[in-house]
């Protein structure tokens, strides 16, 4: 046998021991937790009635979502309503303001005088009107013709052309607002005017005026109102405007 032969026993080694940690006790504190959590949902699932619930269902509509309970707000019992502060301060009135006195109007002319009425100004031009027969100017037209026509002179008898003229009023029941100048219808002189009024002589009284008017329109002479007639020796007015001395 050699000196170098040993017999060799397996011996088991020593376990460690096993040691919790903190992690590990944590672990099992959260599944016992959750163990808990799960034995908690199963009882209220099966017994919903139960006083685990913290929301039972509605006995009469096991579905039916919880009803909220409203809880009104109250005053506090001590609250009293305050009325608000009324202000008795009395305003102080502005100091009103005095008219100045009027004068009074008194008159120079005595009582027991009566004024003399000033009298109206005459108008630059006055008129003439003669009713004849239209076939004097339209032998044409025989009777189927009626108008007013005529001629503008100065104080001397000289005819004043482009003189305004102005016709207005009513005629067959119609408007009438024309405007002509003198010295466009020669066949009544230098200074002729015409208006024609219409085929069939009608009578009528003062419901048409002629006007003369100078560059600016104001008026030279007062209103002359024409009548007309039915009659064909009467069915042109013929009016001779001249300037007042």
């Amino acid at each position: 046998m050699s000196k170098f032969d040993y017999s060799y026993e397996e011996t088991a080694a020593p376990r460690p021991r096993t040691k919790l940690e903190l992690w590990d006790v944590l672990s099992i504190a959260v599944l016992l937790i959750t163990f808990c959590i799960g034995i908690y949902f199963v009882l209220i699932f099966l017994f919903p009635t139960s006083a685990l619930n913290p929301l039972p269902p509605n006995p009469n509509d096991p579905f039916a979502q919880p009803t909220p309970t409203i809880t009104p707000i109250q005053l506090e019992p001590t609250w009293t309503n305050t009325p608000p502060i009324i202000l008795t301060e009395t305003p102080t009135l502005l100091p009103t303001f005095t008219l100045e006195p009027s004068a009074t109007s008194f008159s120079l002319v005595p009582a027991t005088k009566t004024p003399t009425v000033t009298a109206t100004p005459k108008a630059p031009f006055s008129a003439t009107i003669t009713y004849i027969d239209s076939t004097i100017i339209h032998p044409e037209a025989a009777c189927n013709w009626q108008g007013i026509g005529g001629t503008i002179v100065d104080a001397n008898n000289t005819d004043m052309l482009r003189i305004t003229i102005r016709l207005t009023g009513l005629y067959n029941g119609k408007t009438k607002s024309e405007l002509t100048v003198s010295s466009i219808a020669p066949a009544y002189g230098q200074s002729g005017y015409e208006f024609f009024l219409g085929t069939v002589p009608i009578s009528s009284k003062g419901e048409l005026y002629i006007q003369i008017l100078d560059q600016a329109g104001l008026p030279l002479s007062d209103n002359i109102y024409i009548n007309t007639y039915n009659d064909c020796s009467k069915n042109l007015a013929l009016v001779r405007f001249k300037k007042n001395p």
